[in-house]
């Protein structure tokens, strides 16, 4: 069982929000929670991927 954690950052990076949901749920689903209510001018993303290094190349 995994866990997948979403954040919300200032411009600082300081922690404003965030959001937990299993591990094999699509994040798309948690951001419209993360967001909803807020007004911001621009937003920066990044996404990371799991590496299984038991499965073939």
């Amino acid at each position: 069982m995994t866990t997948m954690l979403l954040a919300l950052t200032d411009a600082l990076g300081n922690l404003v929000r965030f959001v937990l949901l299993p591990g094999h749920r699509f994040d798309t689903l948690g951001v419209a929670p993360l967001i909803d209510g807020l007004a911001f001018g621009g937003r920066i993303a990044d996404k990371t991927f799991d590496s299984n290094p038991s499965l073939p190349i």
